[in-house]
């Protein structure tokens, strides 16, 4: 195998190992957001339930994302368009995408994107 072949199989490795622990993750945070609210003893012990499982719906949202993005960086890599910014069509970083493999802009388009 090449030198960029071989890069594209660990970074292949990295992203499938990502989707593993997101999947578990997320496979956590719907097993422990399922139990009910209301039925303690104590208004406070409702309230302070409600709240954790808000943080985790929130959370597992988040996570479900990242879990999108890496798939969506897996699809990229097979069709041959993993590293090209979504938006301008320019070469995502390699910095960029060393720190956020799933990363589908470029630095340029990002920060546009977050101004708006």
């Amino acid at each position: 195998m090449t030198r960029k072949g071989s890069s594209v199989a660990a970074l292949r490795r990295q992203l499938e190992a990502e989707r593993l622990r997101l999947q578990a993750e997320v496979g956590r945070l719907s097993i422990e957001s399922g139990q009910q609210i209301g039925y303690g003893n104590h208004m406070a012990d409702d309230a302070s339930d409600a709240f954790e499982q808000a943080k985790s719906l929130a959370l597992r949202r988040h996570l479900e994302n990242l879990l999108a993005e890496v798939n969506e960086a897996l699809h990229r890599l097979d069709d041959g368009t993993y590293g090209v910014c979504q938006v301008c069509g320019s070469a995502i970083g390699a910095e960029r995408l060393e720190a956020l493999p799933y990363a589908s802009l470029c630095l340029r388009c990002k920060a546009h994107a977050e101004a708006r």
